[in-house]
C-alpha cells in the first residue's frame, strides 16, 4: 500500500514541479546540475512523497 501510494505521488509531485516551470517559462531550476533540470527536478518527486509516506506509516505502524 506504501508503494503503490509513493508511485501514485511522486508522479503527483513530479507533473506539479513540471507545471511550475512551465508557468514560469523556465528549463532548469537550478544551476548545480546542468543539463539534468536542476536540484529540484532531483527532488520534486520527495517532496511530496516523504510526508505520504510518513503519514501511512504513523497510521497503519504500531509502535
Amino acid at each position: 500500500m506504501v508503494g503503490v501510494a509513493a508511485a501514485c505521488f511522486a508522479t503527483v509531485g513530479d507533473l506539479a514541479e513540471s507545471t511550475l516551470k512551465r508557468d514560469l517559462g523556465i528549463k532548469d531550476m537550478g544551476s548545480i546540475l546542468p543539463g539534468h533540470g536542476g536540484i529540484m527536478d532531483r527532488m520534486d518527486s520527495l517532496l511530496v512523497v516523504v510526508p505520504v509516506t510518513w503519514a501511512l506509516l504513523t497510521i497503519f505502524v504500531p509502535v
